[in-house]
């Protein structure tokens, strides 16, 4: 691609309200996005209407710096890959072509194979349990482990645990950018964004210097939806961006997983109202892979047998309570509890959630 290209495409994506399927018409009745402003304007009348070709006449504001910019991200010295994917281009991934909304372009930074590769997207909540995190990068590591690409929206919470987990095995991780490429949002993943483009793959149909805008989000969504063969929530409250892509990716026909939790934590609801709507309960990373229909990793060395657990562990449960409820249940003294759950914490097989609650968390 040649910056003139590289500015019709731009152009072709930047003009006001001109969505997707107008964007696709053209290119499918022009051939091209240079074709398509090389016609004259009475043929764009012609494809879209007078009122379209009155928007197309015009250049976008802002699209001569934008095409400038671009261009020197792309020929700019990096450690990782910098591609511009176009609809057509070779790498483009089938999987979005088979949707009803698939992205005019891609700005990728990284391994941009992981796009062919089999994926699994997993999203959940800003705002996890520590054990909603830790079945996220769990969950995440072993569908890695089996070969799979995990894909997430780079968000905080499951999103973050999820992109870790998946590093740690051969399939690596996609991120699917609500922000132009060139800016990480949020700021506190600024450390993990530039692991993932050493080792695996982060993507934005944004242009560069996009800001994060609220409509930016179930935009990206769709797209790890569409780049996935099935998507896993780990947790979600009833209002949550993560049933977004879930109800996309039903819609698209693929598998919809869901990991139950406990009925009193508000981030569970989600993920049960999906179970009870039809998607699949899983507790494993092998319940997955069954219903994919994909094999299942080599078994590793068998770990040696658990020691008997501590009772207090087992009075305190998988759900949430507080220090007087767990004293009640055991007969001791908060105090003495307090020292107890300490040890406990740091070994981090508890943790504290908000309201002076504690939470045992069972490392997958």
């Amino acid at each position: 691609m040649d910056r003139d290209e590289l500015g019709a495409w731009l152009r072709l994506l930047l003009t006001p309200e001109l969505g997707p399927g107008a964007q696709r018409q053209l290119l499918a009745s022009f051939g091209g996005p240079q074709a398509v402003f090389d016609a004259p304007s009475s043929a764009w009348a012609q494809a879209l209407g007078p009122a379209a070709a009155k928007r197309l006449s015009e250049p976008p504001e802002g699209l001569s710096a934008l095409a400038d910019a671009t261009w020197q991200w792309l020929q700019a010295p990096s450690e990782a890959a910098r591609t511009i994917i176009t609809l057509g281009d070779p790498l483009y991934p089938a999987s979005l072509l088979q949707t009803a909304d698939p992205p005019l372009l891609l700005h990728a930074l990284g391994r941009t194979e992981l796009l062919s590769a089999a994926s699994i997207g997993v999203v959940g909540s800003r705002n996890p349990t520590p054990q909603g995190a830790e079945n996220a990068r769990a969950f995440s590591q072993a569908l890695s482990r089996a070969g799979l690409t995990v894909v997430s929206g780079m968000a905080l919470g499951i999103d973050g645990a999820a992109h870790a987990g998946a590093l740690d095995g051969p399939g690596s991780t996609v991120a699917v950018l609500g922000t132009g490429i060139d800016r990480v949002y949020p700021k506190r993943h600024l450390e993990l964004a530039h692991r993932i483009a050493r080792e695996g793959l982060l993507i934005s149909e944004c242009p560069l210097g996009a800001p994060p805008l609220a409509h930016h989000f179930p935009q990206r969504n769709r797209l790890i939806a569409g780049l996935s063969l099935g998507t896993l929530v780990v947790e979600a409250a009833l209002q949550s961006g993560s049933l977004i892509t879930a109800r996309l990716a039903s819609e698209m026909g693929r598998e919809v997983f869901a990991i139950p939790g406990s009925i009193h934590s508000p981030q569970s609801r989600g993920c049960h109202a999906l179970i009870r709507q039809g998607a699949k309960l899983v507790e494993s990373a092998a319940d997955v892979l069954e219903e994919l229909h994909l094999p299942r990793p080599a078994a590793p060395d068998p770990e040696p047998p658990p020691a008997s657990e501590d009772p207090l562990l087992a009075a305190l449960g998988f759900d949430a309570v507080t220090l007087d409820e767990l004293s009640t249940r055991t007969g001791i003294a908060p105090q003495e509890l307090s020292a107890r759950l300490l040890e406990f914490e740091l070994a981090g097989d508890v943790a504290r959630l908000p309201g002076q609650r504690i939470q045992r968390v069972s490392r997958a």
